[in-house]
């Protein structure tokens, strides 16, 4: 891996241009457009106030700066630097922005309607768009066409206070769940019709996450009970549950455990200089292996509990998983076996995990200054390099697998990953730690 040097970042706001020449960051009011192979400054634009949001049309053509506490949202072109716009919503106030897919139009959310809209979800082909909004204490589900805005359907849905909507990727099926107070997921066509209901136990916390696989065919519930849930897109049943216990005791589960290489030292004295951080390396944990659990506070809300964080990865063998009750592990789940594939287990609580957009290779990160990847063909750890304490808070993809943004609270840099060969050809068979 390389690195590039840092650059400043406010409230990590860095995204990839859709169409990967672009990389866009905020410092506080100003955007910053960088081309992705020098990263060379292309534009520098000045906003009326601290940007709180940025996303780029899907053409990479424009990009959206929002900035809710003025409720203004800029709107700045590629093409035309000379050229913005303004959208100012007043005194009704700015809670969301968002490009339609055609990237000529943007959705506003104000603050006069937050408590009647539950969310919105356009479908992967920017064909459809789905409208939850809850009116005269019922829900309701509005579907619409993105190309003349007409309305589709409109339909209510048996729901006691709907959370969310996603569309499943091909667009055939759009999922809408309940309350975490009551366990129900309910998945709908096109033209409204309630394709199925599924429950999977009453009078305790239900769902917590929801995640599609790419080609539609699964459906992954996470769930407060620990468990995940995969429905099958011909029946919408379970065809089987995902534990998250505490040990792991079965020999086929490689389990990587980070572990901490103290510096050498002289007996009896202090490494010096100190080091910036404590070196550390994955190794193969002989099973059983007990992780680390966390038992979460009864009288607060949302308690650490549950599957938090799931997704699948692009090309439908892997679930990866995070039960927020056991915060140092990751879980990657074997689709095509329905099994337990390997587990990592980090020193510290796993902040964020995502997929290559290209192949199955996982990114992580747990707040400090380190990145990890894995991949079938095994795993790393890598230390960012760089003065000062960099904390990885968070990271992204490229669009093409070739690098990775790493956020930190007030900077980002960019890690640069070589072409993995042999990543398909060693599905299913790892080997030792890389």
């Amino acid at each position: 891996m390389n690195f590039s040097e840092l650059f400043k970042l406010s409230s990590q706001l860095c995204k990839f241009s859709p169409d990967g020449k672009y990389l866009a960051s905020c410092v506080q009011y100003r955007l910053v457009v960088r081309d992705v192979e020098t990263l060379q400054i292309l534009q520098l634009y000045t906003c009326l106030d601290q940007i709180q949001h940025v996303e780029w049309s899907a053409d990479s053509r424009f990009i959206l700066c929002a900035m809710y506490k003025r409720g203004l949202v800029q709107v700045w072109s590629l093409e035309q630097p000379e050229w913005h716009c303004k959208i100012d919503e007043g005194s009704a106030g700015l809670v969301a922005s968002c490009w339609s897919p055609d990237g000529r139009h943007i959705l506003n959310t104000t603050e006069f309607h937050l408590l009647l809209l539950v969310g919105i979800s356009f479908s992967r082909d920017g064909r459809y768009l789905a409208l939850a909004e809850r009116r005269d204490c019922k829900d309701y589900v509005s579907v619409f066409v993105c190309s003349d805005w007409q309305l589709l359907r409109h339909f209510d849905t048996d729901t006691q206070d709907l959370a969310g909507i996603e569309w499943a990727p091909n667009g055939c099926v759009l999922a809408a769940w309940d309350t975490c107070l009551e366990y129900k997921i309910l998945l709908y066509s096109l033209d409204g019709r309630l394709l199925s209901a599924y429950c999977a136990y009453e009078w305790s916390l239900g769902i917590k996450s929801v995640a599609w696989s790419p080609s539609s065919q699964f459906l992954a519930v996470g769930s407060y009970d620990g468990k995940v849930r995969v429905l099958n897109h011909v029946t919408w049943k379970v065809i089987t549950e995902f534990g998250h216990p505490a040990t792991i005791g079965d020999p086929k589960i490689v389990v990587y455990k980070e572990a901490e290489k103290s510096p050498r030292r002289a007996l009896g004295r202090p490494a010096c200089p100190p080091p910036r951080a404590a070196e550390s390396r994955y190794e193969i944990a002989s099973v059983p292996v007990s992780l680390q659990t966390v038992k979460p506070a009864a009288d607060r809300a949302n308690p650490r509990i549950g599957v938090g964080a799931l997704a699948f990865s692009p090309d439908n063998y892997f679930l990866a998983t995070r039960n927020d009750n056991v915060p140092n592990a990751v879980w990657i789940w074997d689709i095509k076996k329905l099994r337990l594939f390997v587990v990592l287990e980090q020193l510290s609580p796993v902040r964020a995990f995502q997929w290559d957009p290209q192949q199955p290779r996982l990114a992580l990160c747990t707040g400090g200054g380190k990145v990890y990847v894995w991949s079938p063909a095994g795993c790393v750890s890598v230390q960012v390099p760089g003065e000062g304490d960099f904390q990885v808070l968070s990271l992204c993809w490229h669009v093409n697998g070739d690098s990775l943004a790493l956020l930190s609270k007030d900077h980002f840099c960019l890690c640069f990953l070589e072409t993995e060969a042999g990543v398909r050809t060693a599905f299913g068979q790892p080997d030792n730690c890389v």
